[in-house]
């Protein structure tokens, strides 16, 4: 090192001053290069470092852990000494270039905005990337690196142009656009990305699961999982009562995508359970005599919403009806606002009318801590949490059966 250099290295206080003179680099790196700082506060200054700071500014040495610096002043106490053009020049002498950081974040600015300009107008994709949330999504899944993200997003609008897709393993449509069968696995950036840039994805209801989503879009995910279970839905090949008249039968996600039926059930009434039991009873004391029957069995899965969907725009009235529980109320929101059902004996007079009747042990059935509201039918929740007590959907399945029975 030079001993003009070592000189400056003292006067900004030597190994000890290390410190200060980051703090001071910090301040430069906040400013544009051509309009640094010509004022700084520096606060909890330790001794060392105030008199550093004193002794550039020619001042008395009184200790402060505070101290107001005149940049200009120092610059011109460093150059009448022969040791640099200015502090900033020291620093750099001293550490090294100091980065303008103003001018790397609007760069940085700039890169992303083009990233994002490169999304075609008018697409979901498009949509996401002008809210904040899907611009920080965004740039969470590329690591926060443009270039990531520019290549993230031709992939993703790769994958959407075909959408929707018309019973396409999610897979094979991976291996067909992008080379790589598991480029949309669950928890692979890609597939979150398409997920949220899909057509529709703002309007996804309660959250479906992916692969309730995927199978909105016509993409198989484990096809043949959670088949839904029905009784007597009409087809045009058979108008009647179905493929299996008067028999409970399952129709797998593969063969509602792949070769969906033609559902004959325009302007028809198409009932809803949530119970597998409810269609086993219904299939041995009516059989052929029960109206069309879906159970969801449980929250409806991929298999369920695409059926009740393929009903619903076959011009079908779904009516829903499951357990009064608030398991129970969950899954009737998802089926009335997610599938467009009505509600079928499932409100506040229904509940309460079931209570009166089940016997003292089973009013024992306690609801459980995990409420859950009713928007179609304000006052069920609250009679809900008032009586206390859950009402299995069998425990009405009389009820139930003679609708069926009429309707049929």
């Amino acid at each position: 090192m030079s001993a003009d250099r070592e000189r400056l290295r003292r006067v900004l206080g030597g190994e000890a001053g290390s410190g200060l003179r980051q703090r001071l680099r910090q301040r430069f790196e906040r400013s544009p290069a051509d309009a640094p700082p010509t004022r700084m506060r520096l606060t909890a200054l330790a001794p060392h470092e105030h008199e550093v700071l004193v002794g550039l500014l020619g001042q008395a040495a009184r200790h402060s852990g505070a101290l107001q610096i005149d940049v200009l002043r120092i610059d011109e106490a460093l150059r009448r000494a022969g040791l640099a053009a200015s502090l900033r020049d020291a620093l750099e002498q001293l550490d090294g270039p100091i980065v303008d950081r103003a001018a790397e974040q609007a760069d940085l600015q700039d890169r992303w905005n083009g990233v994002v300009s490169g999304v075609a107008p008018g697409t979901g994709l498009h949509r996401l990337l002008q809210r904040p949330e899907g611009r920080g999504l965004l740039k969470r899944l590329a690591g926060a690196q443009p270039q990531r993200a520019e290549r993230l997003l031709q992939q993703a609008q790769a994958v959407l142009a075909r959408l929707p897709a018309q019973g396409l393993t999610r897979a094979q449509l991976a291996a067909e656009t992008l080379g790589d069968a598991h480029a949309l696995d669950d928890g692979q950036p890609l597939a979150t990305l398409v997920l949220a840039g899909a057509p529709e994805a703002e309007d996804d209801p309660d959250h479906e699961s992916r692969r309730a989503r995927w199978a909105r879009w016509g993409v198989l995910v484990n096809e043949l999982a959670r088949p839904v279970l029905h009784l007597n839905l009409p087809t045009a090949v058979a108008p009647d009562a179905g493929p299996c008249p008067g028999e409970p039968a399952y129709t797998s996600l593969r063969q509602l995508l792949r070769a969906a039926p033609v559902w004959a059930v325009e302007q028809r009434t198409v009932f809803v359970c949530e119970n597998p039991n409810v269609v086993a009873i219904a299939a041995d004391r009516l059989g052929r005599d029960c109206a069309p029957l879906v159970c969801t069995d449980g929250m409806p899965a991929a298999a369920q919403r695409v059926l009740l969907n393929q009903l619903r725009d076959a011009g079908a009235c779904l009516r829903y009806h499951g357990d009064f529980d608030w398991a129970g109320l969950r899954i009737a929101r998802q089926v009335l606002q997610g599938q467009g059902a009505e509600p079928w004996r499932f409100g506040c007079a229904d509940y309460l009318a079931a209570v009166q009747t089940l016997p003292p042990l089973a009013r024992d059935h306690a609801l459980g801590l995990d409420v859950a509201e009713a928007p179609w039918d304000e006052a069920l929740a609250a009679a809900m949490r008032e009586q206390g007590c859950a009402v299995a959907e069998e425990a009405v399945v009389d009820l139930l059966l003679d609708d069926l029975r009429e309707a049929a």
